[in-house]
């Protein structure tokens, strides 16, 4: 019984974490909408798509505290450190911004890495997730044999 209330109580903290996070890329986002509301090639937004640790993440060009960066490079280094962090706070930390008209797949009850939208038709999505574990400490998989998100955060709907 320790051992599961030990499990659920991390799920639990890397839950409240991956919001956090997503809540905060989220306002970065909306604050640099120059670069949010470029298309889906542009945006430096829209190509994350992270999987790592923080020594994997590459230096932004510039260091936007201390140098004058425009949108582009603020986006870059915003990116930046939000991956670190993000990679710091989950095992195995995986992040995809992307376009998406359906993130809950229904059949499988959980959210699904694959992204079903293009530019004004989807709502613009930041999935996170990370290697979780079951009660009994078998390890969370899809039917492709990955994790899925744990998390599906809507920067900004869709609306017809």
């Amino acid at each position: 019984m320790q051992l599961t209330a030990m499990r659920s109580s991390t799920q639990s903290a890397f839950q409240s974490a991956a919001v956090q996070l997503a809540g905060e890329l989220a306002d970065k986002m909306r604050a640099n909408s120059t670069s949010m509301k470029q298309g889906n090639a542009d945006s430096p937004y829209l190509n994350i798509d992270f999987q790592g640790n923080p020594e994997s993440v590459a230096a932004p060009s510039k260091f936007c505290y201390t140098d004058a960066c425009n949108s582009q490079e603020l986006a870059q280094f915003d990116i930046h450190q939000w991956q670190r962090r993000l990679a710091a706070a989950l095992p195995n930390a995986r992040a995809l911004v992307c376009r998406d008209a359906e993130p809950w797949n229904s059949a499988a009850q959980s959210f699904r890495w694959d992204c079903s939208g293009g530019a004004g038709n989807s709502s613009l999505v930041i999935k996170i997730g990370w290697q979780g574990k079951h009660a009994d400490g078998s390890l969370i998989r899809d039917d492709a044999k990955q994790f899925p998100p744990s998390v599906a955060f809507v920067v900004e709907p869709y609306v017809p």
